[in-house]
């Protein structure tokens, strides 16, 4: 079973919004997906109990006594993690995943406290080296502006405790489509392609990333 989690200690990073539209991508693509909803908040699971029963199916889990129960068959699990994580309870979902995808806002605050996560991360040095590969994404970014260039340039240079470069993988803009899919249960890639196609394309380096060995730990 892959499992890719979808992690930021800072509440209001955008988590639910990438662990929901990796959930559809891969489930449009025919893959028994399991969607876990580790936040106390509830996104992805509210965003679940909207979505049509006429869309890919996504199946649903909720953390409940650290403890998730996960179909047998399920071939991709999405961990929308809890904020506010750390501690040996980061360490349990660290060990517990291949991928970790890690969304940041373009703004000072979260520039600052992304910075004081990495350093909490890169001491766990086993875990990042060989069991999981990390990746960072600038979420709802204001293209052409002073912060987000500021934001690219602070993900552009991140490098692992081996001296490797952390992928920075992609930018995603902060675009309406997200708001009007998540109402409707729906990712951008269930909306017209045409009303999304920026979006999509700014997709491609993370769904290549994670459809890649690059994002799979070494054996």
């Amino acid at each position: 079973m892959r499992t890719i989690l979808i992690l930021n200690p800072k509440g209001g990073s955008g988590k639910s919004t990438l662990a929901t539209n990796i959930a559809s991508y891969f489930s449009i693509r025919g893959k028994k997906v399991t969607l876990a909803d580790c936040d106390p908040q509830g996104s992805s699971q509210d965003w679940l109990h909207v979505r049509p029963a006429t869309q890919a199916p996504i199946h649903g889990a909720v953390l409940e006594k650290d403890s998730l129960h996960i179909p047998q068959d399920t071939e991709m699990l999405i961990i929308d993690a809890p904020a506010a994580i750390g501690g040996k309870r980061l360490g349990t979902f660290l060990g517990q995943a291949q991928t970790m995808v890690m969304p940041i806002l373009a703004s000072p605050v979260d520039i600052r406290a992304a910075a004081r996560f990495m350093h909490t991360l890169f001491s766990l040095k086993g875990k990042i080296n060989n069991k999981i590969k990390i990746a960072t994404v600038a979420n709802r970014v204001r293209e052409d502006t002073l912060m987000a260039a500021k934001l690219a340039f602070y993900l552009d240079t991140l490098k692992l405790p081996n001296g490797k470069r952390l992928p920075f993988i992609t930018l995603l803009r902060a675009s309406q489509n997200y708001i009007h899919a998540a109402e409707r249960g729906l990712s951008i890639f269930e909306l017209p392609p045409s009303r999304t196609y920026y979006d999509r394309e700014q997709w491609r380096p993370l769904l290549r990333w994670l459809g890649s060995r690059n994002s799979l730990p070494n054996k």
